[in-house]
């Protein structure tokens, strides 16, 4: 057993340095970096989204954000669209699962925002759907997204594909780049910047 838990850990540190390696996604996380940042100084907010343990990400990157990161600063907009069971539970009702994230973004995305679209496979259909919705209204979107990057990879305005096709590992590292996100934000904002 020892050497299973060797092996994942192994693996996880794998994808990682995949990461470290792959000069363009690198260059891309940067930019989305400089997106939100531009976002906030705009008065603007993110917003994000997933489904399972991805909706867990989005609920934990827009916390980190909107309570502390780092350190002590005012709060930072930031809305997971999968926290509301009310609004879930109705829109899926009455217009489909595929619907639960789109219509959110209709009443609440506004020209200037940035949805940032989570899932490992980049085929889900609600996120693909909120994409649109989001393209409609001038929002920026971002697809943090692993294996080949699917359908969100290509439409979207920036895609981190993460160099893997392994859930547990793609999703081990959306909440790295997330939680860089947040420090660059919050230390961009508040923090006299990063190096």
């Amino acid at each position: 057993m020892k050497n299973y838990i060797i092996k994942q850990i192994a693996d996880s540190a794998a994808t990682k340095q995949a990461i470290l390696e792959n000069e363009a996604l690198l260059d891309t996380i940067v930019t989305v970096a400089q997106e939100c940042v531009a976002v906030y100084r705009k008065g603007k907010k993110t917003m994000l989204a997933g489904n399972g343990g991805s909706a867990a990400d989005a609920q934990h990157i827009a916390a980190e954000l909107v309570g502390r990161y780092g350190f002590d600063r005012p709060s930072i907009p930031s809305l997971a669209l999968t926290t509301d069971s009310s609004n879930l539970t109705a829109i899926g009702n009455d217009y489909g699962y595929d619907k639960v994230f789109s219509r959110q973004l209709e009443g609440m995305g506004q020209e200037g925002d940035l949805f940032i679209g989570i899932s490992t496979s980049g085929n889900s259909q609600n996120i693909i759907n909120a994409f649109e919705s989001a393209k409609e209204r001038g929002i920026t979107t971002v697809a943090l997204v692993g294996r080949d990057g699917g359908k969100m990879g290509q439409m979207a305005d920036f895609a981190i594909i993460i160099p893997s096709n392994a859930t547990p590992r793609i999703q081990e590292s959306h909440i790295l780049i997330g939680h860089i996100l947040c420090d660059i934000i919050e230390k961009e904002l508040f923090g006299g910047g990063v190096a």
